[in-house]
């Protein structure tokens, strides 16, 4: 809760957030590239950080695709559908 309040009377960070934020999304990124552990500057982390989302998407977009493509090609009744695509979307 002490994050909404903050954010409610000032939207600014301080610089100990900024870093340890930062230093958070620098786990994130070798736990998922499973790379060395060097220290990176903060621009390289967030260019990186902004990469791996992109690619996340589009990683999404080639599934949803895909998912598309197979129920186009199973028969499947529009009730079942329905509730395969309502789950879907719940995630």
């Amino acid at each position: 809760m002490s994050g909404q309040r903050r954010s409610s009377r000032t939207s600014k960070f301080t610089e100990i957030e900024i870093n340890e934020l930062v230093s958070r999304l620098q786990v994130l990124l070798l736990q998922g590239n499973q790379r060395g552990n060097s220290r990176q500057s903060a621009s390289k982390i967030l260019q990186e950080t902004c990469c791996y989302i992109r690619k996340l998407q589009e990683e999404v977009e080639q599934l949803s695709e895909r998912l598309s493509e197979l129920m186009d090609s199973v028969d499947i009744s529009d009730i079942d559908r329905r509730t395969l695509q309502n789950l879907l979307q719940q995630y």
